[in-house]
């Protein structure tokens, strides 16, 4: 018996997690890395048993069909999950166009995924070197430097995006960043300031983030991408 995707949440309708497109969000269960400003925290930890069986959330996409026109797998970090590849088939059966909200922590297993997807969104979370401050974990940032390679290699319809906080990430970091980033070839970017709703770190969630980032930094990256968005707090 194949193995089915464990699932921490749906959200049934939203406009802004695939771009031009109406879609539902399945929330994976479980995330190797432990980001300080994660707002989905509950879904880290990989539980041994599903919070929601998959075969019950088919069913409400069922009945999603002709409400929206597109599924999208995030989490946690849904290519964590072995059974991904068949959801995503299961749910192209329906109809339904595929999108992917990912950290790049597996890359062997994006680049297998890929030929599923109809767009991705890549949080590329630092510099690639600074990496372990952010995730705690060694060698991510050359994981999600091979996802990033591996994304823009496929032509696949994309969007990469930095959640940034001033007491994680300077201004420097974030042009240093974008310009490893232009220089591969990316063409949408998405600057997206810290929120605290979520988050469990108190330390960031007491950190002034009034004028950061700065008019100037927005501006530069907006030359920098033909498709930037600047996401505020």
């Amino acid at each position: 018996m194949p193995r089915s995707l464990k699932v921490g949440g749906v959200t049934p309708f939203t406009a802004t997690d695939y771009p031009g497109q109406v879609a539902a969000v399945v929330f994976v269960q479980g995330c190797p890395w432990q980001c300080g400003y994660c707002h989905n925290t509950h879904l880290q930890p990989r539980l041994q048993k599903s919070p929601l069986q998959w075969s019950r959330v088919l069913g409400l996409l069922e009945k999603r069909v002709g409400l929206v026109d597109a599924v999208v797998f995030s989490g946690g970090e849904p290519t964590l999950d072995p059974a991904l590849g068949n959801a995503m088939r299961d749910v192209r059966r329906l109809g339904f166009k595929i999108g992917l909200h990912t950290g790049g922590a597996y890359p062997h297993r994006l680049v297998e995924l890929l030929p599923e997807i109809d767009w991705v969104a890549l949080d590329v979370k630092a510099p690639f070197e600074q990496y372990e401050k952010i995730t705690g974990v060694s060698d991510s940032g050359q994981q999600t430097l091979a996802s990033a390679e591996a994304i823009i290699a496929s032509g696949i319809d994309h969007e990469f995006r930095t959640t940034v906080h001033p007491a994680l990430l300077s201004e420097d970091d974030v042009i240093e960043l974008a310009r490893s980033l232009s220089g591969m070839g990316v063409k949408n970017y998405a600057l997206q300031v810290f929120r605290a709703q979520g988050c469990k770190t108190k330390e960031l969630k007491a950190t002034a983030i009034a004028g950061y980032p700065s008019a100037d930094l927005v501006e530069t990256l907006r030359q920098m991408f033909p498709g930037f968005v600047h996401r505020p707090a």
